[in-house]
């Protein structure tokens, strides 16, 4: 008999997480952020259900400033798979001025992101949502447990968390709690891509290099995605080769640059890669905006 290679492994334990919390949970949803991890998970979602669809609806937390081919490629796969796609959005955070340019990038990140997702949450009832999450992006992700039980203001305390030995999940709640599960917790940044490679999961363009106009800011290659980038004084676009190894909003994102057009060589790039993507988000920069700290208030 032919032994499990470590994808399949991986594959096989969070398809066991998807079934586990639908048949645990009276309502669940996966937060679909249009990205590869995303991406990984849909492909891992509807393989644990087909040929049903996915059982639930995926929710994606719109800033307003998300990359116009991101948004394109979730309306592309939304229609291809015959998704239910419910989009979160913060219009009143918006009309009150709150953009990436002009605030910080704590209370940028609870208004537009944190708050609209938490009242999507409790709007429409879900008791459970698949998250995107990996241990190896960020220190405070590393030590979030599988099932992330949150209070009934959708909060997350480090201290308070279940022991999951053996691999086996407690799902029962309190009244009012609900659960962020995160089916890939045990991949790394390299596994995803294999497994996209191996898979052929089509991704968001914007994960390949091609030539793009960008600034430098702050230490930050930032592509100017639209004519409401801000450019500051005595900055010009410049046109070169680069790619994105994250996805956030596209003024707070910063690309790498890059020759990796194809699939290989995004791989390769990963083998030599010796920081976290998550280096790549100005909204973690800082104390004041660190995960741990968005996490317990509620983020993703």
């Amino acid at each position: 008999m032919r032994s499990l290679t470590h994808l399949e492994r991986l594959e096989a334990e969070s398809i066991h997480i998807f079934r586990e919390v639908v048949a645990e949970a009276e309502n669940p949803v996966m937060l679909y952020s249009v990205g590869k991890d995303s991406s990984v998970m849909l492909h891992l979602a509807r393989k644990a259900f087909y040929p049903a669809p996915p059982p639930f609806p995926m929710l994606h937390v719109a800033s307003g400033w998300d990359f116009a081919d991101l948004l394109a490629h979730r309306d592309k796969t939304v229609r291809e798979y015959g998704l239910k796609l419910i989009v979160a959005q913060n219009d009143e955070a918006e009309a009150q001025g709150i953009n990436p340019f002009d605030t910080g990038s704590a209370l940028y990140s609870q208004a537009q992101l944190t708050d609209p997702l938490k009242r999507a949450l409790t709007a429409h009832g879900f008791d459970a949502a698949f998250g995107g999450g990996r241990r190896d992006e960020e220190k405070a992700r590393a030590k979030e447990r599988i099932f992330s039980f949150r209070t009934a203001a959708h909060r997350w305390d480090p201290k308070n968390q279940r022991p999951e030995l053996w691999n086996l999940y407690n799902a029962k709640k309190a009244k009012g709690e609900s659960i962020r599960v995160f089916p890939i917790s045990n991949w790394t940044e390299l596994d995803i891509w294999q497994y996209i490679a191996v898979e052929q999961i089509d991704i968001v363009p914007l994960y390949f290099s091609k030539p793009r106009p960008t600034v430098e800011r702050d230490g930050m290659l930032l592509v100017v995605d639209d004519d409401r980038f801000r450019l500051e004084p005595g900055e010009e676009p410049v046109t070169r080769p680069v790619r994105f190894r994250t996805l956030g909003c596209y003024p707070l994102t910063g690309a790498t640059v890059s020759d990796a057009t194809e699939m290989n060589d995004i791989i390769q790039e990963m083998l030599l890669a010796t920081g976290s993507e998550r280096q790549g988000r100005a909204i973690d920069k800082g104390q004041s905006a660190s995960m741990e700290d968005k996490k317990a208030e509620g983020y993703f």
